[in-house]
This record gives structure tokens, sequence and C-alpha cells, in this order.
């Protein structure tokens, strides 16, 4: 029986970051081409409401692309080692 070593949970939980954003990134494409397909035979000229929904939900995905950036770095698990460090158990 093997045992999970730190760099085995970072690697697991790394890959369910980026099967998240791949998921996300999926959902946007296809809902909001849906949403700017359905627009469009509407036929109404000027920005519509499919605009909204992909300038707001872009917005969103933007910070989950950022977030994981941010875990990619180890910035959570670095400042969790600071934290020991500097507050040994009593």
């Amino acid at each position: 029986m093997t045992q999970n070593r730190p760099a085995d949970d970072a690697a697991a939980r790394q890959a369910r970051y980026f099967t998240g954003l791949v998921w996300h990134i999926g959902a946007f494409l296809i809902i909001n081409g849906a949403f700017w397909l359905l627009d469009l035979a509407v036929g109404q000229p000027g920005l519509q409401w499919a605009f909204w929904i992909t300038a707001l939900w872009g917005f969103a995905l933007a910070f989950h692309f950022l977030a994981y950036l941010v875990a990619g770095r180890g910035m959570e698990e670095r400042r969790a080692a600071k934290y020991r460090r500097d507050n040994p158990p009593d």
C-alpha cells in the first residue's frame, strides 16, 4: 500500500482546478453561443441581452482563471507552511 505524499495531493488538487476551469470554459462557450444565436435570430439592432450576459460571465470566468493561476503557484501551501512555522502548536 502506498501512502499519498504532499506532492501527489498537490498534483491531484491542481488537476481538479484545471478540470473545473475547462468545464467552466466549455459551458461559457456553449451557453453563450446559444444565447448569441437566439439574440441574432430576434434581429433587433444594437446591443441586446446576450452581450451583457457574455460580458458578466466573462468577467467571472476571468476570475476563475486567475484563481487557477494563483493555485498553480502553490501560494496557499506556502502560506500554510509559513503559518505553521510562525504558530507552533502548544
